[in-house]
């Protein structure tokens, strides 16, 4: 009975009041007067959601929580009150509360949360058994493909990978990948953000000091070399490391051999490397804060990875991933995105790349109050309902401005328009494929000839 809703609420009232807002809006309501009557009824069976006042003549209706005969789900629970503070909250979403409602409240608010609450009961009777597994990357896009290939190729290779892209991208992921489908998987992986360790400790994180070296160093300690010996190195975001330090880098890449701070002794190391960085370390190089020997040296293979707006057919898989690891983390029902969710998910450019999305699902699962997670659910950078339906509409922008240049008398348009809308066309897709000439021809939907041509027709071929 999926359209069973029990109200408990000792003032008559107000129980009248509700009772007559959800039979008009479809469902088969009980009215009663305590909790302790309710109890009675849920040892024989149960509603599809429960309305109940926090404070009853006898149990509270905090008691009707977790609450169903053997075999059954319990029923969601709306706790109303008109003690609305922090203490009430607090007790309500700690019992396990479907949602908080202080009083007074707006009756379409109430039945529109009977309906969240009706759905998530239905959806985790659905939900039968564990989530499917799940591959260790995910991704259908075709710059994904292009990882997933290179990978591959590479699982027979000990050879120095440079990873790049944007922040949040899951660039650790690719390396930890790298590593596993390798012949050192068996061997340890370890590894060190550069960028997080102050330039003054990281030498001593990277090559190990001995016993007296600096104040403070008051036992010999292995570097991240020595424990990743025999395995990979994974250096993150390799291009804020101070120039000295990558002085002493390209040493132990070229020779295999290093010393420890304070030490005297060669040490050997036989270490994979796979680096990463969001920077574009050939511009690092032409500043002179980046050495170009060990760009060169760390450059053996470049694996460049997509930002997520460049792969947006991946977000629903990512975010439905997201969203049952959240899910099994909280012990709680798997949500689950509406249509028109999702396609405004799809719609975000994700500044924050993956990592943002992952972050997303995880507040959308704390904080969402039903199980089919709606678009006024998100949180306000994606949801504005002044500008949901609103795409900007280049094509409007592009007609005055051609209405502009015919009223000018301006011959020669067809040339002129598709020349600079080809141009912009490729700089962008070669600007988000970091000039990768494969993906950037993939992402357009033209072939890798095609993109070339087109490029030195426009005097852009660079590499001519």
């Amino acid at each position: 009975m999926t359209r069973s809703v029990w109200i408990v609420e000792d003032d008559h009232a107000l129980g009248w009041v509700l009772e007559r807002a959800l039979l008009s809006a479809g469902f088969d309501v009980s009215l009663f007067r305590n909790a302790d009557d309710a109890l009675l009824a849920l040892a024989e069976s149960v509603p599809a959601v429960i309305i109940a006042d926090l404070r009853l003549p006898g149990e509270s209706g905090l008691s009707l929580l977790g609450r169903a005969p053997p075999g059954m789900a319990a029923p969601p629970v709306i706790v109303m009150t008109a003690q609305s503070d922090l203490e009430s909250a607090i007790s309500a979403y700690g019992a396990g509360a479907f949602e908080y409602l202080p009083k007074p409240f707006d009756l379409d608010e109430l039945v529109s949360l009977v309906n969240k609450a009706a759905g998530q009961k239905r959806t985790a009777e659905e939900q039968d058994g564990p989530p499917p597994e799940t591959p260790e990357l995910i991704g259908e896009a075709a710059a994904m493909q292009s990882v997933f290939r290179a990978i591959g190729r590479l699982s027979r290779s000990d050879m120095s990978v440079l990873i790049t892209g944007e922040s949040g991208t899951g660039k650790e992921l690719i390396a930890r990948a790298l590593h596993r489908h390798s012949p050192r998987a068996g061997r340890p992986l370890v590894a060190l953000n550069t960028a997080a360790i102050p330039a003054d400790l990281l030498e001593s994180e990277l090559f190990g000091h001995e016993k007296g070296a600096f104040t403070g160093a008051d036992q010999s300690r292995p570097g991240r070399f020595e424990q990743a010996h025999g395995g990979t190195l994974f250096l993150d975001e390799i291009g804020d490391m101070p120039l000295a330090l990558q002085t002493r880098l390209l040493r132990v890449l070229a020779e295999g051999e290093f010393y420890r701070v304070g030490g005297r002794e060669t040490r050997r190391v036989d270490v994979r490397i796979l680096a990463a960085t969001h920077r574009h370390l050939k511009d690092e190089v032409a500043a002179g804060r980046f050495r170009e020997d060990l760009y060169h040296r760390l450059n053996v293979i470049h694996l460049p990875v997509p930002a997520l707006r460049e792969r947006r057919q991946d977000i629903a898989s990512l975010a439905t991933h997201f969203l049952a690891s959240a899910a099994a983390e909280l012990n709680t029902v798997r949500k689950r995105l509406l249509p028109e969710t999702l396609e405004r998910l799809t719609r975000h450019d994700w500044p924050g790349n993956v990592r943002e999305l992952e972050n997303t699902c995880r507040w959308l699962t704390v904080m969402a109050p039903g199980q089919e997670i709606t678009p006024a659910d998100l949180p306000d950078n994606l949801y504005d309902p002044g500008t949901a339906s609103a795409e900007p509409d280049w094509t409007q922008a592009l007609a005055r401005w051609l209405d502009q240049r015919l009223d000018l008398g301006e011959t020669e348009l067809w040339q002129t328009t598709t020349d600079q809308l080809e141009r912009i066309l490729l700089e962008r897709a070669l600007n988000h494929s970091h000039h990768h000439r494969q993906q950037a021809a993939a992402a357009l939907g033209v072939g890798r000839n095609t993109l070339t041509r087109k490029l030195k027709k426009l005097g852009m071929d660079t590499e001519a």
